[in-house]
């Protein structure tokens, strides 16, 4: 007697995909196996573990006692120390021009474009080509930004101090969803929209938050986790606790209440607007963490949309680098995977700290931006306490019973498992110009995590 087919799949996607759509049962095995480099495994057996482990405890405790706040604003070429002149920061790890993705591209044109130094766009091509403009990652000048990152001189920025230890970070208002430049789009739309907020938000929302003084930004994540956010592309809570906090004083300051009604629509039509100032915040919190000898936590997660990369807090601020991967992506509708750029973005600074991809349980209306089931995103949070050294017991998370969300991403373990960080993300058109085209999933690549093993050794295993 035959009974109905069932399948365990172990293999690509596409195959259960396949499967399904015939009407069979298929059951998903998210199987990998650990890391290949057997010379790699049989030299991290030879570490000092007790010293790590006490060097990752210290890390832990550095960054669990830190106090982002939000301090103020100011613009980025007068507040952002050594930045000024024809310079851009972006996103992810060190890039030259001619290695850039379409959207990172499109994202300087507009940067030109806006800054004024040049009104055309073909002389704005030439100019981001001829080595007359300065590159740097953000993450060299204690700055974040989500997905192509792009700051310059003239944009306003938030200024977040961590009160623990008196360190700065800086990051960009959100523009929004769609057509923005850090999808990489530059039409005249977008750069009015960035004119408005130089010109119109930011002296009010710099007023707004002088008068409240310290804004609370940990606690305001916290809430939002109990909230139904994981405050990477969900921070639906996140924003509406920030429009509780902002929107009296934003009244107060305005000098009309039109002006202050308009401010408030905008902020309030964004769901991502808090998306800045939790990386800030979170930037805030690992920065102290950095230079840990012996530790082996890694401390900044970024992608440039052609490569990937890595720092880890016992390895002195390297990079180790790996090809940036392609999201398992749902599509905005006229879109396919053809379209979609290769991972990109600071945001990942959000899984650095234990949330995002981290805290998906949190959020499980998160699926129907980014795809799969609730139940997927369950079994990848839990998937990311195999590779994490503690718990933050600041973020938690309700459907596990509050347990603390992830913290502390080991390369030992991450190399050892084979299981490598998940992030949830947007994704940016291929082409400059276009803008974003979906959200999805991603898993990291193995190899820059190999790399920084390896380095490890070099550094603090036994001659």
């Amino acid at each position: 007697m035959w009974s109905k087919l069932k399948v365990i799949n172990i293999g690509l996607k596409a195959f259960a995909r396949d499967l399904e759509s015939q009407g069979i049962e298929v059951v998903e095995v998210d199987f990998r196996p650990p890391s290949l480099d057997k010379e790699l495994l049989n030299n991290l057996r030879k570490l000092p573990i007790k010293i790590i482990e006490e060097a990752n405890n210290k890390v832990i405790d550095i960054i669990l006692s830190a106090k982002p706040n939000l301090w103020g604003m100011g613009r980025a070429s007068e507040i952002i120390p050594g930045f000024g002149g024809k310079f851009l920061l972006h996103a992810g790890p060190p890039i030259t021009w001619d290695r850039m993705c379409g959207p990172l591209k499109g994202a300087i044109i507009g940067a030109i474009l806006y800054e004024g130094w040049t009104s055309k766009e073909k002389d704005a091509w030439e100019m981001a080509s001829s080595g007359d403009i300065r590159f740097e990652p953000t993450h060299h000048y204690h700055a974040v930004g989500p997905m192509a990152g792009v700051i310059s001189p003239s944009m306003p920025v938030f200024i977040i101090k961590n009160n623990t230890f008196g360190n700065m970070v800086y990051v960009t208002q959100n523009e929004g969803l769609g057509k923005a430049l850090r999808f990489g789009a530059y039409s005249q739309e977008v750069i009015e929209r960035l004119k408005w907020m130089e010109n119109v938000l930011y002296p009010v929302l710099s007023k707004a938050i002088d008068e409240l003084g310290d804004i609370n930004l940990k606690n305001v994540m916290s809430q939002a986790l109990h909230m139904g956010d994981e405050l990477h592309n969900r921070n639906r809570a996140a924003t509406s606790l920030f429009f509780r906090i902002i929107a009296p004083s934003i009244l107060h300051v305005s000098r009309s209440v039109a002006e202050g009604e308009e401010l408030l629509k905008f902020i309030d039509s964004n769901d991502h607007f808090f998306l800045n100032l939790a990386m800030g915040a979170s930037k805030s919190c690992l920065e102290p963490a950095e230079r840990v000898d012996y530790s082996s936590i890694v401390n900044v997660i970024a992608r440039n949309g052609t490569d990937f990369g890595i720092r880890v807090s016992g390895l002195d601020k390297e990079w180790f680098v790996s090809e940036a991967a392609i999201p398992d992506v749902l599509f905005f509708p006229g879109y396919t995977e053809e379209d979609a750029n290769p991972d990109l973005g600071d945001s990942a600074i959000m899984e650095t700290l234990g949330l995002g991809g981290f805290a998906l349980a949190s959020a499980p209306a998160i699926v129907q931006f980014i795809g799969g089931t609730p139940k997927d995103a369950m079994d990848h949070n839990l998937d990311m306490y195999e590779i994490t050294h503690s718990l933050n017991e600041v973020f938690t998370i309700p459907y596990l019973n509050f347990r603390g969300t992830p913290l502390g991403i080991d390369i030992l373990k991450v190399i050892k498992t084979g299981i490598t960080p998940i992030l949830n993300t947007g994704v940016a058109h291929k082409n400059p110009g276009v803008g974003q085209v979906g959200a999805g999933i991603i898993r990291l690549p193995i190899t820059a995590f190999e790399m920084a093993g390896w380095a490890f050794v070099r550094k603090y295993g036994s001659p």
